[in-house]
């Protein structure tokens, strides 16, 4: 497979979608698990979820208006998140993964394994919905999530890729077609999650047909350090014990 142009052999690199520059970074060895983010979040994100994963390839990328990607002109659509995690695995070689999705980034994982099936092997749903449809989370709390990373030092998102990717969720629904997705998942929420209700991940693992969930002791941040911790042992030993698909 020829790289797209911008693309640098090497851990860290820049890939060219749509005339979008999109920042990704590849780790690791063994099964590759793609991840995708959170609203608004950057890669940089995982960094306490993937010190709990094993010996995996590691696939990670900024969403386009998120961390070091650039923000499209107009909103990017769900299914076109999607195509650009696919061509993101497009950039690596890697014709399948493993696919993790948190909250706005488990939305996108369940529009590419609906949209690109033959590209999800295992399926990971973290604090996520199904778009239009879910059980409405706490606006006290929905605030807090949009807000939190601007309080944070580290990060802050373009204001217009934050909108865009609200758009992309707020018109967009994966309820009629859930039970089409055919690879094996796992659904993990928080029991104290304000933001995106648990009922919505029992939801998700109700219409799921080869679906198991699992409810932890947190709130919404399932990629804060001690969740996170969890979550990856969670993740870990669900991928051992599903065999990878054909």
């Amino acid at each position: 497979m020829t790289h797209p142009a911008g693309i640098v052999d090497s851990e860290a690199f820049v890939v060219s979608i749509g005339g979008l520059r999109i920042a990704a970074r590849k780790t690791g060895s063994g099964d590759p698990v793609l991840l995708l983010n959170g609203l608004s979040r950057p890669m940089e994100s995982w960094a306490s979820f993937v010190a709990g994963l094993g010996d995996r390839t590691v696939i990670a990328f900024d969403g386009p208006g998120a961390g070091a990607s650039e923000t499209p002109v107009v909103p990017y659509s769900m299914p076109k998140l999607s195509d650009v995690a696919a061509r993101v695995l497009d950039a690596v070689d890697i014709e399948k993964a493993d696919v993790v999705g948190y909250s706005h980034g488990g939305a996108v994982a369940q529009q590419l394994a609906i949209g690109h099936p033959t590209r999800v092997n295992r399926l990971v749903l973290l604090a996520t919905a199904c778009g239009l449809g879910a059980v409405p989370g706490h606006p006290r709390d929905v605030a807090d999530v949009l807000l939190t990373p601007y309080r944070e030092t580290r990060w802050r998102p373009d204001p217009l890729g934050l909108l865009w990717q609200i758009a992309a969720i707020s018109t967009w629904s994966s309820i009629p077609v859930l039970g089409c997705i055919e690879a094996p998942t796992l659904v993990v929420c928080g029991d104290r999650d304000r933001a995106v209700s648990p009922a919505n991940s029992r939801l998700l693992a109700a219409r799921i047909r080869d679906a198991r969930l699992v409810t932890i002791q947190a709130g919404h941040d399932l990629q804060a350090p001690r969740p996170a911790a969890i979550v990856g042992q969670l993740v870990e030993q669900f991928l051992d014990s599903m065999p990878l698909r054909e």
